[in-house]
């Protein structure tokens, strides 16, 4: 065993200096790896090694293998999708996190695991000016979130579904910009994408509450039985901003449960200037961010809340005999309220991050992160030869060339092969649209300036 202590030792020093080189200097490597599918793979052998391998080889291999491999998602100017910013502390919090390797099934096999992921989820809620009552639990992503918020929703319309199965006439509401995962959450739960309503949105790709409430009235009035709705602040495509408070009156009007996905554009409520988003959230039934895209978290944390802990446990609950123990009566058990018995200590990494960087410091992340795009939003509209095509609230800004789709296209391809910066892409109002999204801890405007200056001369 102390072979394998010394090997670990050596070993770990030389991964916490590779990892702190990594983050001094990750502009060296290419944002996206000059690799086609399958070049990884051939490199490494068809078969495991039946006699364990020294860790110097099977390091030399990650060094040589499968870092060049790498989308490097950490870097500064990785820009595609939305921010993912892994900051030193919670890389930290990650690295003993999976050293005591506790399982948080019930309180008594992790009091730590279930007792931190509370008081961290409190800390995050009073941040962001939650009520009191919303209960916080973890998952991974919010696409799991949206699972349980609609799980919890089918129980509150239909308790008996739990027993029984099947949708039952159930229809869900959200936006035409909502993510997949509200559709993928209703075919999980059984509601399927018949019964999925996406409701139309404005000159600013938000939610048209009076469509909403046609919508519902129609349903009803054909006999279905509307039962959740889910508002979405920061859209994947275009970080829209659904209206809250007068969705949460519909919502509310017809008995519906009412789900936000906050999961990129929540952090930005910790900033008393972008409170505004929020508002009507306290009217939710549940409420998702995903600390893990802009609030310095490695992935995965998705931090999940509910006023309604009640149907959230209803929904999920089914304890076996050998997991009964003496505190139930008085203790949290996390796997009541989730669909995953096991669960990982991911409150770590947050709870490093909240102490490490504090409020004050959160917000000038945040704040830096917006003003690049704002910055960048005026560079698009000054530039006659772009068009920006959505509004710009927090770091997402989204632009096009005036050209057709094709050019555009192409230009986000001439960008992306140069490996310096790594921008996606999404359809708006039918047209093939950049989005360049801001938000990792390292970013500068120097990188944004650049990253512009390289969209415009690689334009036609």
């Amino acid at each position: 065993m102390s072979k394998h202590i010394d090997d670990f030792r050596r070993a770990g020093h030389e991964l916490v200096d590779w990892i702190a080189d990594y983050f001094e200097d990750t502009r060296k490597y290419p944002v996206l790896p000059p690799i086609e599918p399958g070049g990884l793979a051939r490199q490494l052998p068809r078969s495991g090694p039946g006699q364990g391998e020294p860790m110097d080889r099977i390091l030399e291999d990650f060094y040589k293998l499968v870092v060049p491999a790498v989308t490097h998602w950490n870097h500064p100017r990785f820009m595609a999708y939305f921010p993912s910013s892994g900051s030193p502390p919670g890389v930290l919090g990650e690295m003993l996190s999976a050293a005591l390797n506790t399982n948080a099934i019930v309180w008594k096999s992790s009091p730590a695991n279930t007792e931190l992921e509370g008081v961290t989820m409190g800390w995050l809620r009073q941040w962001l000016g939650l009520p009191e009552e919303f209960f916080g639990i973890i998952y991974d992503t919010a696409s799991t979130g949206a699972v349980h918020a609609i799980a919890a929703a089918r129980e509150m319309a239909d308790p008996e579904a739990r027993l029984k199965g099947g949708a039952r006439g159930l229809v869900l509401y959200a936006s035409d910009q909502a993510h997949s995962s509200v559709e993928k959450g209703a075919i999980a739960v059984g509601i399927g994408r018949e019964n999925v309503r996406k409701i139309g949105s404005d000159a600013e790709f938000r939610l048209k509450p009076d469509l909403l409430r046609r919508a519902i009235e129609s349903d009803l009035q054909a006999g279905l039985k509307p039962f959740c709705v889910v508002a979405t602040v920061g859209t994947t495509s275009s970080a829209s901003v659904d209206p809250v408070a007068e969705t949460a009156a519909v919502a509310e009007k017809f008995g519906l449960w009412l789900h936000i996905d906050a999961a990129y554009a929540g952090p930005a409520a910790i900033l008393p200037e972008r409170r505004w988003i929020l508002e009507g959230a306290e009217r939710a039934h549940s409420f998702v961010l995903n600390p893990h895209k802009w609030l310095l978290t490695s992935a995965d944390l998705s931090a999940f809340y509910t006023r309604r802990p009640d149907i959230l446990r209803r929904a999920f609950t089914l304890v076996p005999e050998y997991l009964r123990t003496g505190q139930d009566a008085v203790a949290t058990n996390l796997m009541d309220y989730s669909l995953a018995m096991g669960r990982r200590f991911r409150s770590l990494k947050l709870w490093f991050v909240l102490r490490y960087y504090g409020r004050d410091g959160v917000m000038e992340m945040l704040r830096r992160h917006i003003a690049f795009g704002q910055r960048l939003a005026g560079a698009v509209d000054a530039d006659p030869r772009f068009e920006r095509v959505a509004p710009v609230h927090f770091g997402l800004v989204c632009f096009r060339y005036k050209g057709t789709d094709e050019q555009n296209q192409k230009l986000l391809d001439t960008v992306n092969a140069t490996g310096k910066t790594f921008l996606s892409h999404t359809v708006l109002n039918g047209r093939y649209v950049i989005r360049c999204a801001i938000g990792n801890f390292q970013t500068t405007q120097e990188d944004v300036d650049e990253i512009w200056a390289l969209v415009r001369s690689s334009a036609p």
